[in-house]
Parts: C-alpha cells; sequence; structure tokens
C-alpha cells in the first residue's frame, strides 16, 4: 500500500508540476529573470505549495507517526555550514541555467524532453561524484521526531 500511495503521490506531483509549467525551462527561466522580461506567475505555484506544506506538515506532524512507517524522518541539523552554502549556489546555478530543478525534470523525462534527459543524466553524474568524493565516512541523512 505504501508503493501505491507514493506512486499517487507521485503522479500528483507531476501532473501539478506540468500545469503550472515547471517543466518548461523557458517559463522557468523568465521567472528567474526579475530584471528583464521577468514573468512572476510561477510565484504563485511557489506560495501555493508553501501554504499547502505549510498546513499540512502541522496536522501530520500532530500524529503519533505516520501512517506507513514506524516514527517520522525529520531532518536533525540545523547549523547552516559551507556545504550548505556551497551547494544551494550550485543549485541556483544549474537552475538558472538549465530551467529545470530536480523534480520538473524527471517529470519531463515521461515527455521525452531532450533538455530534461540531459539536466537528469548531469544531476545524477552529480551525485555520484558527490558520493565517491565527500560521502566516503559520513551520514547526511538523520531522522528523528521533533
Amino acid at each position: 500500500m505504501s508503493f501505491i500511495s507514493s506512486f499517487l503521490a507521485g503522479i500528483v506531483m507531476a501532473w501539478g508540476l506540468c500545469i503550472s509549467q515547471m517543466v518548461n525551462p523557458a517559463k522557468v527561466i523568465a521567472f528567474l529573470d526579475i530584471f528583464g522580461r521577468w514573468d512572476p506567475s510561477l510565484a504563485l505555484v511557489m506560495v501555493g505549495a508553501l501554504l499547502v506544506t505549510t498546513i499540512s506538515f502541522r496536522l501530520i506532524l500532530r500524529r503519533e507517526k505516520p501512517v506507513y512507517e514506524k516514527q517520522f524522518f525529520l531532518p536533525v541539523k540545523k547549523e547552516i555550514d559551507p556545504k550548505l552554502i556551497f551547494g544551494s549556489i550550485l543549485f541556483g546555478i544549474g537552475w538558472g541555467l538549465s530551467g529545470f530543478c530536480p523534480a520538473p525534470a524527471i517529470a519531463g523525462l515521461a515527455f521525452g524532453i531532450k533538455k530534461s534527459i540531459v539536466f537528469v543524466t548531469f544531476m545524477l553524474i552529480g551525485m555520484i561524484l558527490y558520493k565517491l568524493i565527500f560521502e566516503k565516512n559520513e551520514t547526511t541523512c538523520g531522522g528523528s521526531k521533533s
């Protein structure tokens, strides 16, 4: 049942990304071009997502545990370190240059968007390189209920 729920949630998210045009790099780049031909329409998508997330998290975290897990897995790291800053900068550069961030790029694969294929390929290469170079003896994920 967990797999089916995850699959359905993924379909809903991909559908939303497509409807909102977040899988369209030109639309995303126009949103990021605040000093040029700025298209603020994606701001509505982001505000909508923040509202749904804020309300949902407050309701869900009131539960003792998730529906399909024994406990909540939440980030435990709270400090801002150089890795976070550098990663954020790289993410922003990649988003600005390509017009994709990971979820819309993956959703774009379903449509065979060539730019999506290139982006996801290099994203995976970057993830593998990071794991090989930086995560030899390091654990980056931890979880606990807050």
